[in-house]
């Protein structure tokens, strides 16, 4: 079976398959040495998740790097993860192996930007995804990610009451997601992933007719999340096979599919997946009998890629690039990402 693979980027282009295995040691005894931890996000290339300790979404790697042993923490993300980590971990030091890594979404609302906001509505309870500075945490009541957003909203609601208005950023697809769940509006900040939002209804409408039987999982993020979602209310697509799910919800999916799979139940050879291409790679372990289909090919993220297994190995060798918040933010900002944990 061909199952589609995320192209290879600058920086991993010229390691011969012996040189990454070698490199992959190399970053293991650094780690040893170091007594680090080696978080990496989904979207990271291979050879990166491969040699992490933990490879997961934005809210389990903020569990895990909550819970971290060892003195150090080196993260393969963006740079608003690692500041995360900081925040939850003040006392490690925290390293990323590019400090250039950024977030288009983080880089869509500041604090300045937020704090206008709120004096707006100065009632309203602020929601900001995890994708944000420190700062902006400082600022905001309660975190979420795409994996528990619906929740962390609705229980916004049952705690603050049914009127409450809620001020949601800075996705404005994940923000209308959100609605549609519950039903109610928001004031939802006008900012988007640009990677996410490249992923069109036309993508969909691609794929739906290139592959017919297919499931459809779909990152709530995506500029195509509305679309379908009203496509599945006029029964033009049918609400079983669409699943919105976050990256790790989108794992949960794969390894349930190849435990149906191993045990003679197979309901889907192909699934078409709405998000970052790099979500193929953990998806085709997890599920090596199933074929995952990219909805849109070119959906990669240029700063997840910046992270590469020379840098990583470089940071670990260096102690570089070190990534810690200040005490006066860091102690504002741990707030809502502990009650976003804490509502998992």
């Amino acid at each position: 079976m061909n199952l589609p693979m995320a192209p290879i980027r600058p920086g991993a282009a010229g390691l011969s398959p012996g040189e990454i295995a070698e490199m992959t040691d190399e970053v293991r005894a650094l780690a040893a040495e170091r007594n680090a931890v080696i978080l990496a996000h989904n979207y990271q290339v291979p050879e990166i998740q491969d040699v992490a300790d933990y490879v997961g979404d934005s809210l389990g790697l903020s569990r895990k790097a909550a819970a971290a042993e060892g003195e150090t923490i080196v993260f393969c993300g963006v740079h608003f993860m690692a500041e995360t980590a900081s925040i939850l971990c003040p006392e490690k030091t925290v390293l990323i192996p590019d400090l250039d890594a950024g977030c288009s979404l983080a880089a869509s609302i500041d604090a300045e930007q937020l704090a206008d906001w709120r004096t707006t509505y100065p009632e309203g309870v602020v929601v900001m995804y995890v994708n944000t500075t420190a700062e902006v945490k400082a600022l905001t009541d309660y975190c979420c990610t795409s994996a528990n957003a619906v929740e962390v909203v609705r229980h916004i609601y049952e705690t603050h009451g049914p009127d409450t208005e809620i001020l949601f950023g800075p996705d404005m697809w994940l923000g209308a997601y959100v609605e549609k769940e519950l039903g109610r509006p928001m004031h939802v900040w006008d900012g988007e992933c640009h990677v996410h939002a490249g992923i069109r209804p036309s993508d969909i409408e691609a794929t739906r007719a290139a592959h017919p039987g297919a499931d459809f999982l779909i990152h709530p993020e995506c500029g195509c999340t509305t679309a379908v979602m009203e496509y599945v209310a006029a029964g033009d697509i049918s609400a079983e096979g669409v699943h919105m799910l976050s990256t790790g919800g989108m794992l949960k999916y794969a390894q349930h599919a190849e435990e149906e799979i191993e045990h003679g139940h197979p309901k889907h050879s192909q699934v078409v997946v709405a998000t970052e291409i790099g979500m193929l790679y953990p998806l085709q372990m997890a599920a090596p009998d199933v074929e995952f289909i990219p909805a849109n090919a070119e959906a990669s993220c240029q700063y997840m890629k910046m992270i590469t297994l020379p840098k990583l190995r470089d940071s670990l060798r260096d102690m570089k690039f070190e990534v810690r918040v200040p005490e006066e933010i860091a102690v504002r900002a741990r707030v809502p990402i502990d009650r976003m944990v804490a509502l998992g």
